[in-house]
């Protein structure tokens, strides 16, 4: 007789599924906080806008299915558009932010039979959809108020809500000539474009960053640009000690993801350090400890015990650091997530823990 596990949000210790999500939210908040500093009214946009949108695909979904609206109560909906929204560039105008909302709970969980069911983590499923439907849109990463107050003349005052209310629902087209002279008046690349753009024109890595004038501590600290939620390694890291302090999490997985991206960057960079990146570079780069912290340990699409976490873990530390070292993207934290979730039911397989006074016989399968 076989044993079969299934990988969904039990709870333990009394806590319930609306405390968990809600654990989570709030492990959010300082990078949520964080994103309204560095992109102002535009990030309260986009979050309000993808957790309605969100609540109300879920709402609609519930009474298609003649399902009670009480499942709504469980924050996992809220929790899936705060999620998203916190992956999308600053400059994402209202319908991708309601499109990509929809696709996340009617795709990425309601298609596989609601909360419990989903075997991708449904947020990332749908930025990689508005990814590749709109490369350009998802790729292009508006100045931060942080740096507009530094060294930079600022075009848009991200903290003037009529100015954010007209490029989030017209776009940078709308807004008047003489505060945005095209896009390029107010976008930058990233970290990882940058040096992603400047490898294919042959220029070592040290070169690469000294022109952008890339500082790790700016890095960590989250002046930089990026998607909203996800430019403050430090505001991430506070939330994720949160939730391992809180047993919401366990160390398993967000240790042997940041350390097997750590160690891989940091013995290719010691053997090319013109052609690799420093590990202190990818750590604080990108959605790597969002992905580390809050997606990849999406108890519903990880795997269920110790060693089989730490496997998954790998696996995303090696395909992000893989793709972002000889991929197209810049960016592979979300690329290793989904594709280490299609691996989830292997790995459960085979580091399945033996039932108690069990003893494997030949043949025994």
């Amino acid at each position: 007789m076989s044993l079969i596990m299934l990988s969904s949000p039990h709870a333990h210790g009394g806590d319930s599924i609306r405390m968990m999500m809600f654990t989570v939210i709030l492990a959010l908040l300082p990078a949520s906080l964080f994103s309204v500093y560095l992109f102002g009214w535009l990030s309260v946009l986009i979050i309000v806008t993808c957790m309605l949108t969100a609540l109300l695909t879920e709402a609609a979904c519930l009474k298609l299915m003649q399902r009670p609206l009480s499942a709504l109560l469980d924050n996992s909906a809220a929790l899936t558009g705060l999620f998203l929204a916190l992956t999308l560039p600053a400059t994402t105008p209202w319908w991708m932010a309601v499109v990509g909302s929809i696709f996340a709970i009617v795709l990425g969980k309601q298609v596989y039979g609601g909360l419990g069911h989903n075997i991708f983590n449904p947020a990332l499923s749908a930025r990689v959809i508005l990814l590749i439907s709109f490369p350009l849109n998802m790729t292009t990463w508006i100045i931060p108020m942080s740096i507009h107050m530094g060294a930079v003349t600022p075009t848009v005052n991200l903290y003037d809500f009529s100015q954010c209310l007209t490029l989030f629902f017209g776009g940078v087209n709308a807004l008047p000539a003489v505060i945005a002279q095209g896009l390029d008046a107010i976008s930058m690349a990233s970290p990882l474009g940058q040096v992603k753009t400047q490898a294919t024109l042959g220029v070592p890595v040290g070169q690469a960053l000294a022109a952008y004038h890339y500082n790790v501590l700016d890095a960590f600290l989250g002046f930089e640009a990026g998607s909203i939620g996800e430019t403050s390694a430090l505001a991430l890291l506070i939330g994720g000690i949160f939730l391992l302090a809180r047993h919401s999490i366990t160390w398993h997985i967000p240790f042997a993801y940041l350390g097997t991206v750590a160690l891989l960057s940091a013995i290719f960079s010691s053997i090319a350090p013109d052609q690799f990146t420093p590990p202190m570079f990818h750590l604080f780069a990108g959605g790597l400890m969002l992905c580390a912290f809050f997606m990849a340990t999406d108890p519903v699409s990880s795997p269920v015990t110790p060693n089989g976490q730490i496997v998954f873990g790998i696996g995303c530390g090696i395909i992000t650091w893989s793709i972002r070292s000889f991929g197209g993207y810049p960016e592979g934290a979300m690329f290793s997530v989904l594709l280490m979730n299609c691996a989830v039911p292997l790995i459960d397989h085979y580091f399945r823990p033996r039932v108690y006074g069990h003893a494997k016989e030949k043949g025994d399968s």
